[in-house]
């Protein structure tokens, strides 16, 4: 069996920010654009009474998609409604499951 790795020089983390939102169901698609700092890795997540709903993104992965775990455990990727990363932040789609009125979003940036 022959095996082909590929590794980039792995980069330290020296960016982290966290936070949390209340969802009020206003908008079109959330903005935190205000990090100061591209991400490499951001981390959505909603605990709610119907269970935890979170969406992924990885550096390389395209813009508005996810890597989404429903309240089921069910993993998926998502190619729309996800997340985009930007400059000096990102933006959150409307996932139905992750965004609810009223209901409390964490999420995790590490540039």
């Amino acid at each position: 069996m022959a095996q082909t790795i590929t590794t980039k020089t792995p980069r330290v983390a020296s960016q982290v920010a966290t936070g949390r939102y209340l969802d009020t169901g206003t908008v079109a698609a959330y903005t935190f654009s205000d990090l100061g700092f591209k991400p490499r890795y951001v981390k959505i997540q909603n605990l709610n009474a119907s269970g935890l709903v979170s969406l992924e993104w990885y550096e390389g992965m395209a813009d508005d998609s996810a890597v989404k775990t429903g309240a089921d455990g069910a993993i998926s990727v998502i190619t729309s409604l996800g997340i985009t990363v930007t400059d000096r932040g990102f933006t959150m789609g409307l996932d139905t499951d992750l965004n609810v009125t009223s209901e409390q979003i964490s999420w995790l940036a590490i540039g």
